[in-house]
């Protein structure tokens, strides 16, 4: 006997073993995704297989690759073995939450009541799941009676794509080329986009730039996102990877903006409409740790306890004890800040001059103009081993068909100083 149709599905079901299979429905929005830059990368040097006698290096991927500091293992050992038996809660510790709120108030001259140490905080599983949940966070179905809109700098993170279009938003891409000073240029945004604007990105310390958002930036930044509704999310996490002076972070935005609005009647709205979004991947080289935290407007924050509870386990116990044993302590970053300084140092002497060479504000990518950074990525590996992501993979595409990104290369200078140097060495004589 037949079955009915499933008005959900296109064919008739049987009960007949062996009659036609119906695969399942899934969410049409993965489909409008490009492939993830990484899975791009491995399909462009597919048929390239490097020379025989060379050894691969890899500056495709922004791990770092020093050595973690050792009260990481220490407060690991140290925790309880039964606290690796409990679930852990999803707004973490007590000691986890004053860590980061201790570290928030060192770094940016912060007063203590400004960010709510347990209303404000909550901890993250690295910070590439929390910038993607802040998407189903703040996207409401009509925004201004239309689709909303999430703004994306371009060049982006591929997570912030992701999280825009299945969120159900409509991604929209903010230039940021060396004109720009590899920032989004906040001018050039319409009123009619802003007010249809649920959640704008920004990066700063910039990914792959490394351009670097002074106060007035992020100040303006604030205030669209308070005048027109949406929320800010300010992804920080280069922001302890410095060459010359310490980026400015969107709290310390927020509170020039409450001094200045002081004496204006303006005063109160501390963290509205702001998330910062930080980890300890770069910062203490513990990209394996998988923590790092969110913080901000403490309703924002309310809510996002709820979604999280929903959609995620959390951070254990003893990660979370170790996680705070890294915030509390500055020494490492500072030891982690003068290798890198190292790293630029060299390719400073083997790239000056050469492919729109600068030296990065902040973070540890090279972002260089060779031309056609396809062609120079299938180069390097097949010439020398050297694997480096093409601009393009960062960046859409403008509706005349132009790339921004096409002709650079990011190179990420996350190996020991001599092999960076090597490297970028390399680079100059394969390249030309």
């Amino acid at each position: 006997m037949e079955l009915a149709a499933d008005p959900r599905l296109s064919v008739t079901t049987h009960p007949v073993v062996g009659g036609p299979t119906v695969g399942p429905s899934l969410n049409a929005r993965l489909g409008g995704l490009s492939d993830y830059p990484f899975t791009r990368l491995a399909a462009l040097l597919v048929d390239v297989t490097p020379r025989s006698n060379t050894t691969p290096l890899m500056l495709s991927i922004g791990e770092p690759q020093h050595e973690p500091p050792a009260l990481l293992a220490q407060a690991l050992a140290a925790a309880p073995l039964a606290d690796w038996g409990k679930y852990p809660p999803t707004i973490g510790t007590a000691p986890f939450r004053a860590a980061v709120h201790g570290w928030l108030c060192r770094r940016y001259g912060l007063p203590a009541s400004f960010v709510d140490v347990d209303k404000g905080i909550l901890p993250a599983t690295g910070t590439r799941e929390a910038l993607f949940q802040v998407a189903l966070l703040a996207t409401p179905q009509r925004k201004d009676g239309r689709q909303p809109a999430v703004l994306i700098p371009n060049p982006f993170y591929a997570v912030y794509e992701g999280a825009a279009a299945l969120a159900g938003a409509e991604p929209v891409f903010m230039p940021a080329t060396r004109e720009t000073g590899f920032l989004p240029d906040l001018d050039a945004l319409s009123p009619d986009l802003l007010a249809r604007t649920a959640l704008m990105y920004l990066c700063t310390p910039s990914n792959p730039q490394g351009a670097v958002a002074d106060l007035a930036y992020l100040k303006k930044a604030i205030t669209l996102a308070r005048a027109y509704g949406f929320v800010l999310a300010l992804d920080e996490c280069y922001a302890e990877i410095w060459d010359k002076a310490p980026p400015p972070g969107g709290f310390e935005a927020a509170l020039a903006l409450e001094n200045d609005g002081a004496g204006q009647g303006q005063a109160g709205q501390g963290t509205a409409n702001l998330l910062v979004f930080n980890s300890l991947s770069k910062r203490s080289s513990a990209a394996g740790l998988r923590s790092g935290f969110i913080a901000g407007d403490p309703a924002l924050i309310q809510a996002f306890t709820r979604l999280r509870s929903y959609a995620l386990a959390g951070n254990a116990l003893p990660a979370l004890a170790a996680a705070a044993a890294l915030w509390g302590d500055d020494a490492h970053v500072e030891e982690n800040r003068r290798l890198y300084r190292q790293k630029i140092d060299a390719a400073e002497a083997a790239l000056k001059g050469r492919y729109g060479f600068y030296r990065p504000a902040g973070g540890f990518f090279l972002w260089l103009e060779v031309g056609d950074g396809e062609a120079a990525t299938r180069k390097l590996w097949g010439e020398a081993g050297v694997r480096v992501l093409p601009g393009a993979y960062f960046t859409r595409s403008e509706p005349d068909g132009s790339n921004a990104g096409r002709p650079f290369i990011r190179v990420a200078l996350v190996h020991d100083t001599e092999t960076v140097a090597r490297a970028c060495e390399t680079i100059a004589r394969v390249l030309g």
